[in-house]
């Protein structure tokens, strides 16, 4: 395969992004708490008045939007990291995808919210400031392990038709 479709990129990430959801409603549904996407747009949308790292996100003013914004975020972020696995893999993969590689891509991914996200919005590095830490980066861990997993599932399913 040739260098792969921004379609299909798009595609990938999209699907990806779309397991690791329904991961995330199924630790719901089982009282695990997962990410709250309102609080996500309220970061970025926070980032456009200057501001970048906040003591509590949740307590920062909202934003108009939030919600609509953190999945909007949430989707585009799975996007791009869709395409960097492509571009690190070489647009052959998107064609004859493997797990091994997805997975462990979406293990990097993890670096992320636990080194960036967490701490600008309160939580401290990997989740230090939770009263859960290790708990808090086995659930990211995990999370982005299923999404590498959903990157693999899209790809392969796609290669297949």
């Amino acid at each position: 395969m040739s260098l792969p479709s921004i379609g299909l990129v798009v595609l990938i990430g999209v699907i990806g992004t779309a397991v690791m959801d329904m991961w995330l409603l199924i630790l719901s549904r089982l009282g695990v708490s997962t990410t709250d996407w309102r609080l996500v747009g309220r970061w970025v949308g926070q980032m456009a008045q200057g501001r970048f790292a906040h003591a509590s996100i949740a307590e920062a003013a909202p934003v108009r939007g939030e919600h609509s914004l953190g999945w909007l975020m949430h989707y585009g972020v799975g996007i791009a990291y869709a395409a960097a696995l492509v571009a690190v893999m070489g647009a052959d993969w998107a064609g004859q995808p493997t797990i091994l590689h997805a997975l462990a891509f979406g293990l990097v991914t993890a670096a992320v919210p636990l080194f960036v996200m967490q701490p600008a919005m309160g939580s401290g590095f990997a989740g230090s400031n939770t009263k859960a830490p290790v708990w808090n980066c086995v659930r990211t861990i995990a999370n982005h392990a299923v999404f590498g997993a959903g990157l693999y599932v899209a790809a392969a399913g796609i290669a297949y038709f």
